[in-house]
């Protein structure tokens, strides 16, 4: 359904402009790619009833705290004219975070990867207000939410009421509190920071150029590291290295010869998130371009001219120059959200807890979603007894296999961590787990068989990824949650209640895994897809392009992307400092 939703629309945009039509089409030239990373719909159950037609008069006020992923997928999401909306952030436009390497280096430009808010949402049905300003202290007590405004150097503050607070503020750089790190450190969360990253880049080049400069000087401006080695860290190796050896190396001949990029990793391996053919692919590749790996090296200290780094296995130091650092080590909590947790009693969690309905956790009216939060699932141990009396309706004290069939659907959507530890023990079905634990024959489980069957489930429970694809499921879930609150008296039925009776207004967000790309350079790329599919190599990159340009947010962006792709391929990368 939504696959043809999709093809409808672009079937009239081709049709209103043929031009862009052209444009489209060349860029997704690998199909594969708009199905593989086809919109995911964890909420397929809430069905709307169509039939209900009172509305609530009274419109709630509804504060949106960010545009990142999570902010903007629920604002293009929300239809539920039953709210004021006022939107607060320090940006007035979305940004395609993944090509943020790419405009490091010049093969996109920032403009290309931005849409401005007020034409995402222009459109809608609700009423919007944007307000370019940052929050910097929430009070849920009161319900109110105080934000500054500095533009033109002028600083205003302002102070919003709220009915409803959609907390989607992202996450900043970890420093991990790195002496130094904040000083001279370059990161890659904004489009200021690729740009500054990329006038960086060739102010070295340029200053290593200049006759006066040492041989020992010129060394160490043409020294770049790159710590951590994640995603984004090594994308901006490959991405610096490609622009380094395909472009500046024609521009800067003398240079060549002093380039170095280093890329520091304090784990064992890159790309630890992905598997392992990916890490050794990767590190392999790397090596054979020039590019030093260093794993089992954490940074200590960052000066204006060294690094110091720490060997996890010996203990001994080390201090290498540099040019030019990039600190890509993982996100940390906002000081914002921080405050706020210790306001509504979180203060001893590292990230903002939320249940699976994305409701913060201690805070009426108040949701969190994206980098800022994370799901606190519930524990299946805390229930069992509930599930086990639920189930056993004749009070017997035991159960028969059949007694759970009805109850067993129920398990499955509550508590997602019951089918992961099914598919790792490589159980069948739920009946399977049971018999397991039974050391007997016998027909009936008790108690504390159940308890046993489902003691070591839990083990599976696993925080979600901070990524965009993440973010934007759930401003997608919580949006069409809202569109279909304040409604109707009736509400589509969520899971079973198994402590108490009825059932949970809505099903529980679900974060469906859709794959993940990591860029290596050379026009290779390596992706991995559920069920242990992984795909390496030039094709890949060509799926890349393809899901990339379908993933951008507007018309508009798309065609500014692939007209930048091409313009690339024809002129090569922009080397100058605007």
């Amino acid at each position: 359904m939504r696959g043809s939703t999709f093809f409808n629309r672009a079937s009239s945009v081709f049709h209103d402009h043929p031009i862009l039509s052209k444009l489209i089409i060349i860029s997704t030239v690998s199909g594969g790619g708009l199905l593989v990373f086809s919109d995911a719909s964890p909420f397929q159950s809430l069905i709307t009833d169509s039939s209900c037609e009172d509305e609530v008069k009274t419109k709630k006020k509804m504060v949106v705290l960010g545009t990142g992923w999570g902010g903007t997928s629920f604002l293009k999401n929300l239809k539920n004219s039953n709210y004021d909306v006022h939107v607060i952030s320090p940006r007035n436009y979305f940004t395609f975070t993944p090509l943020l390497p790419s405009v490091t280096n010049g093969t996109v430009e920032a403009r290309s990867i931005v849409e401005p808010i007020r034409n995402i949402v222009r459109k809608k049905p609700y009423n919007v207000e944007f307000k370019e300003a940052e929050c910097y202290k929430i009070d849920p007590a009161n319900k109110k939410v105080y934000c500054r405004s500095s533009n033109s150097g002028e600083t205003k503050e302002f102070t919003l009421d709220y009915d409803v607070l959609v907390m989607a503020m992202g996450a900043r750089p970890n420093t991990f509190n790195t002496p130094g790190v904040e000083e001279h450190a370059h990161f890659l969360k904004e489009v200021e920071d690729a740009q500054k990253l990329r006038r960086s880049v060739i102010d070295c080049y340029e200053r290593a150029s200049l006759p006066s400069v040492s041989e020992e000087e010129r060394k160490q401006i043409m020294h770049f590291v790159v710590v951590g080695g994640g995603p984004t860290g090594v994308e901006y190796a490959a991405e610096l290295h490609d622009f380094a050896f395909e472009d500046l190396a024609n521009l800067y001949p003398s240079l060549k010869s002093y380039l170095k990029i280093t890329l520091l990793e304090a784990g064992n391996q890159i790309l630890n998130m992905f598997d392992k053919r990916i890490s050794d692919f990767a590190r392999e590749k790397f090596e054979k371009d020039g590019i030093h790996v260093k794993t089992g090296s954490m940074v200590v200290k960052v000066s204006d001219k060294d690094i110091s780094i720490k060997e996890t296995q010996t203990g001994q130091t080390d201090s290498i120059s540099y040019g030019m650092v990039l600190w890509s080590t993982g996100i940390a909590t906002r000081p914002v959200i921080v405050d706020f947790m210790k306001q509504i009693g979180q203060a001893n969690r590292r990230v903002l807890a939320t249940d699976e309905w994305l409701r913060v956790e201690g805070s009426e009216g108040v949701y969190a979603l994206g980098d800022c939060a994370t799901i606190n699932q519930r524990r299946l141990m805390d229930d069992v007894e509930a599930i086990f009396s639920k189930a056993n309706k004749n009070n017997t004290g035991a159960l028969d296999i059949k007694d759970l069939k009805e109850v067993v659907g129920q398990i499955y959507e509550r508590y997602p961590q019951v089918k992961l530890h099914m598919e790792k023990n490589h159980l069948k079905n739920f009946d399977a787990m049971l018999k397991k634990a039974q050391e007997n024959d016998k027909k009936q489980i008790d108690l504390e068989t159940f308890k046993n069957a489902l003691s070591k489930v839990d083990f599976q429970v696993k925080n979600l990824p901070a990524t965009a694809q993440v973010a934007a499921q759930q401003g997608q879930y919580l949006a069409k949650c809202f569109n279909q609150m304040e409604r109707c008296e009736t509400y589509p039925e969520g899971p079973l209640r198994f402590r108490g009776s009825g059932h949970h207004r809505f099903q529980p967000f679900r974060y469906k895994y859709s794959g993940q790309f990591a860029p290596l350079g050379g026009e290779q790329t390596a992706a991995q897809f559920s069920g242990d599919w992984v795909s390496i190599g030039h094709g890949t990159q060509c799926l890349w392009y393809s899901v990339y340009a379908s993933k951008l947010i507007s018309w508009r962006t798309k065609a500014l992307v692939v007209s930048d792709w091409f313009r690339r391929f024809i002129f090569g990368r922009d080397s100058s400092q605007i």
